[in-house]
C-alpha cells in the first residue's frame, strides 16, 4: 500500500482533535495547495485537525512536485472509473489509518475535495460501509454515475460547489452529479458560482465552513 503523506493543520483549540477533515487535491497539484484553506475553515470547526495528503502517484504531466490520484491521458469515463478504482483502496486505507490513530470514527470525518479530489471524495466516501459526516466537492464530477445506485454503501450529506465559468470540468457536471446522488438517496446541496473559473472562491469557502460546522459540531454536541 502506498502510504499517503502531506501537510496538516492542528485544531484551533490546541487540544487533541475530536474531528478530522481530509482535503483531496486536484490533478497535478499537491497537499500544500488545499492545506492553505485550513485557517479559513478552522474557526467553524475549532476541534478539527486538517490533513492534506499528496495523491499517491507522481503527475505524468508535472512530475516535479505534482501528484495525481489517476492519470488523465484519456479524458474519458472508462479511464476515470479505472483510475478511481485503483486509487480508492489507497485512500480508504489512509482514512482508516488516520481515524484509528486518533481514536475517531466516520461520524467525525469530513472529506473536502477539489476537481479530481472531488471525484475521489465522492467515489470513496459513498462506498464506505459507514457514512462519513459530510463530503464537500468543489469543481468536480461524479465518476460513473450509472454505477452509483448499485455500488453505494452509505449516504453522507454532500455539498457541491462549482464555478459556472469552469473551462476544465464543465459546470454541467454539478447537475449531473446531483441528479445521480439524489436518485441514490443522498442528501445534496449545491451552488453554482457565476463567473467563477476552475477554482474555489470566498462564497464557496463560506458554504464549506458552514456545512462542516453543521455536520461536525452538531454531531459533537450530542456527545457532551
Amino acid at each position: 500500500m502506498t502510504n499517503l503523506d502531506g501537510p496538516s493543520h492542528p485544531p484551533l483549540t490546541g487540544d487533541k482533535p475530536t474531528q478530522l477533515i481530509v482535503f483531496l487535491h486536484g490533478y497535478g497539484s499537491n497537499g500544500d495547495d488545499l492545506i492553505s484553506l485550513a485557517p479559513y475553515l478552522a474557526p467553524a470547526v475549532p476541534e478539527a485537525e486538517f490533513l492534506s495528503p499528496n495523491a499517491p502517484f507522481p503527475c505524468e504531466a508535472n512530475p516535479f512536485g505534482g501528484f495525481q490520484w489517476f492519470g488523465l491521458e484519456e479524458r474519458d469515463a472508462a479511464t476515470r472509473l479505472a483510475g478511481a478504482r485503483q486509487a480508492a483502496p489507497i485512500l480508504d486505507a489512509y482514512l482508516d489509518e488516520q481515524l484509528a490513530a486518533r481514536g475517531l470514527g466516520e461520524a467525525d470525518l469530513a472529506l473536502v475535495g477539489f476537481s479530481q479530489g472531488t471525484m475521489m471524495a465522492l467515489h470513496v466516501g459513498l462506498r464506505r460501509a459507514k457514512p462519513v459526516a459530510a463530503i464537500i466537492g468543489y469543481s468536480g464530477l461524479l465518476v460513473a454515475p450509472e454505477l452509483l445506485a448499485e455500488e453505494i454503501r452509505s449516504k453522507p450529506p454532500v455539498l457541491l460547489v462549482h464555478g459556472m465559468a469552469d473551462d476544465v470540468l464543465p459546470f454541467a457536471a454539478m447537475a449531473e452529479a446531483e441528479v445521480a446522488l439524489r436518485a441514490a438517496g443522498v442528501p445534496v446541496m449545491s451552488e453554482g458560482r457565476p463567473g467563477l473559473p476552475h477554482s474555489i472562491d470566498q462564497r464557496g469557502l463560506e458554504l464549506g465552513a458552514s456545512a462542516l460546522h453543521q455536520v461536525l459540531c452538531r454531531h459533537h454536541d450530542h456527545h457532551h
